[in-house]
């Protein structure tokens, strides 16, 4: 017996079939006591992995940081450079995109730029389809300073009067923000929509034609929603489209720790802001 897990075999078996002392079986076979006692490392290591399988599975566009984020939270204690290692070992590392060349469109103006809480909202629509081949298209809306995916639409056809209807929900839930962006899309330049947001204290935004990289924030969560949710149901009606999504969507706000934001929550972030805000006044 030479390695330190033959000897515990070997001490654990004088223990049950001698009927020796824990201390005795020890002595006999030349190993510590407290070594005997310690985890085995590779029985803690396969738990470990086993995790990582799990969690890759459920997050399956999380990278190592984001899935580090995750065991930390949940107590564990692991370096990054580790996880990564185990992630590159057990082939888990998200697949590169192959990204399509672009010409170089010039940045947005500061006037865009979000600040605080309400201040820019940005909306796009994603299209998908149920199992029978009909389409299914969501409106995605979020607060751009806060992160937070704060409506995701779901129907079988959207127009200027569905955007509007959404906007007075979310108004009534947040108030008003300060500017919207958008692309030149027909729904959202329709004279009905300028018509209602005339009307308000906010202004719009549009985005140069053909640089959807300046609506940078909804393109962004428009990709992480498709690959971590329509790219993994098969959607068999609206009603279950709207109930999965809207999961997913609390999912996102509540449990996936965002870059941006120090690797915290959309929600837990706004939730820090509304208490300094209050602490401030």
């Amino acid at each position: 017996m030479e390695s330190l897990a033959e000897r515990r075999r070997g001490a654990e078996h004088l223990e049950a079939e001698h009927g020796v002392s824990e201390r005795r079986a020890c002595q006999v076979i030349g190993i510590w006591l407290s070594s005997k006692r310690r985890p085995s490392g590779r029985i803690e290591e396969a738990k470990l992995v086993r995790r990582v399988h799990e969690l890759t599975n459920r997050y399956p566009r999380f990278g190592y940081r984001k899935i580090h984020a995750v065991l930390r939270s949940e107590g564990t204690a692991i370096g990054r450079d580790r996880l990564r290692l185990i992630r590159k070992r057990e082939g888990l590392q998200v697949p590169k995109k192959q990204r399509k060349r672009r010409r170089t469109g010039k940045s947005t103006t500061d006037e865009d730029r979000a600040l605080y809480p309400n201040h820019v909202w940005s909306y796009d629509f994603v299209s998908d389809q149920t199992v029978d081949g009909r389409k299914l298209r969501f409106l995605t809306v979020i607060d751009e300073f806060t992160r937070e995916a704060i409506w995701i639409e779901c129907a079988r056809l959207l127009n200027s009067h569905d955007v509007i209807r959404v906007l007075n929900q979310l108004v009534e839930i947040r108030g008003h923000p300060r500017i919207i962006k958008s692309d030149n899309g027909p729904e959202f330049v329709a004279e009905k929509i300028q018509d209602w947001i005339k009307t308000r204290p906010t202004d719009t935004y549009f985005i140069e034609p053909g640089s959807p990289w300046q609506n940078g924030h909804n393109e962004s969560f428009n990709g992480v929603l498709r690959d971590g949710c329509l790219n993994c149901w098969a959607f068999l009606s609206v009603r279950e489209a709207r109930r999965i999504v809207e999961n997913w969507r609390q999912e996102y706000n509540e449990e996936r720790p965002h870059g941006a934001l120090n690797q915290i929550t959309p929600a837990a972030y706004a939730a820090g802001v509304k208490q300094d805000n209050r602490e401030a006044a």
